[in-house]
């Protein structure tokens, strides 16, 4: 007797007729648990009075919240995917800017206090480096004034604004585009470049590639590699303590706030990766770098702020890598339909479209 995989069966038709299949809608559920989660772990870290105005919004409201920024002697300013909120005293979101609560000395004073832990010398090396992660993967950027030491920034005094940036981590975010990204001949990763202006989810994307790589990708017969990951700014792994507090694979080593350059050759010597990941390339010694990897066999993902590869061709550095034809994928990225719009994927070698349209 033949068996019927019924719920195959009926997932295939829905997906084939473009309703979420039963996974999907899992994933989905799942992405919007991480992001409520992400803004209430984030929320706890604000001072009393800005939590208790936070707490007063409903969850739904914030499933999208992008940043928090608090300026002193400005109100208080949320970013919620494109628009920019205030928040008044009783605790609603607002477009009129002008009825925002506006941000004292004590704010700023308590919410530093807490995300140091009441130690805000022993955070003398993030804030020479303008941010700090906390438990999460969250980022909050300082800015203040410098004070120097033979020209170089010691640390920052008089905190005057911070920036909490939410990490959120979407699975399946590069669902659409792995099978462009394998040779299905040889089940080898292709070097890749994501191209995406700001905050139009290439980290989110890069980080996802990453942790399918790394776990594997059984639908399309790719059974997991050595990733070697340079975290410059610990955006991507999200470390808090030397310790990833993102999914990005059961295969991935990381390099947590090191220079890129330095970064990809200590990985290529020390860990012997099949890939190696960085964010925002852009400088001669990235490029040398890379070459090093190409040399050594190893396969380079990385992403570089722009809009199209016309916008890439007028930079240098950039320019000799596409000349050289050593990325096999260009991804071009936008804010179109949100975070994360693919607006196509180009055949590095042809610079032909596999994937949307593409116009030179």
């Amino acid at each position: 007797m033949t068996t019927v995989n019924f719920r195959s069966q009926i997932e295939m038709v829905r997906k084939t007729n473009g309703y979420p299949t039963r996974m999907e809608k899992l994933k989905q559920k799942a992405n919007f648990d991480v992001r409520i989660t992400a803004s209430q772990e984030v929320i706890s870290y604000l001072t009393p009075r800005v939590r208790r105005l936070m707490e007063t919004i409903p969850a739904e409201e914030l499933v999208e919240l992008e940043e928090i920024r608090m300026r002193l002697g400005r109100i208080l300013l949320l970013r919620i995917g494109t628009k920019e909120l205030g928040v008044t005293l009783d605790g609603r979101l607002t477009t009129r800017l002008e009825e925002g609560v506006e941000m004292t000395t004590e704010d700023l004073h308590k919410t530093l206090q807490i995300v140091s832990q009441s130690s805000i010398y022993a955070l003398e090396e993030e804030f020479r480096n303008g941010f700090l992660t906390l438990p999460g993967g969250h980022r909050v950027g300082l800015v203040g004034q410098t004070v120097l030491e033979k020209g170089r920034i010691k640390t920052l005094k008089y905190i005057s604004g911070l920036n909490f940036r939410i990490g959120r981590q979407v699975l399946g975010a590069a669902d659409r585009i792995m099978a462009y990204l394998i040779n299905p001949q040889n089940r080898s990763v292709y070097h890749t470049l994501l191209i995406s202006p700001p905050k139009a989810g290439k980290t989110t994307l890069l980080r996802d590639i990453i942790r399918q790589l790394s776990n594997g990708i059984p639908e399309l017969g790719f059974p997991g590699v050595n990733v070697g990951l340079v975290d410059e700014r610990s955006e991507i792994a999200g470390c808090y303590a030397g310790v990833s507090q993102k999914e990005i694979g059961l295969r991935t080593d990381v390099l947590d706030r090191c220079p890129k350059a330095k970064g990809m050759i200590m990985l290529l010597r020390s860990m012997s990766p099949q890939v190696v990941a960085t964010d925002e390339i852009g400088r001669r010694e990235d490029a040398e770098a890379i070459e090093d990897l190409l040399n050594a066999g190893v396969t380079v993902i990385t992403t570089v702020h722009g809009v199209s590869l016309v916008d890439l061709r007028m930079r240098p550095v950039i320019r000799d890598l596409i000349t050289q034809k050593i990325f096999e994928r260009f991804v071009l990225l936008s804010y179109a339909r949100g975070p994360g719009t693919i607006e196509a994927i180009i055949d590095g070698r042809t610079e032909r479209p596999l994937l949307g349209q593409y116009v030179t």
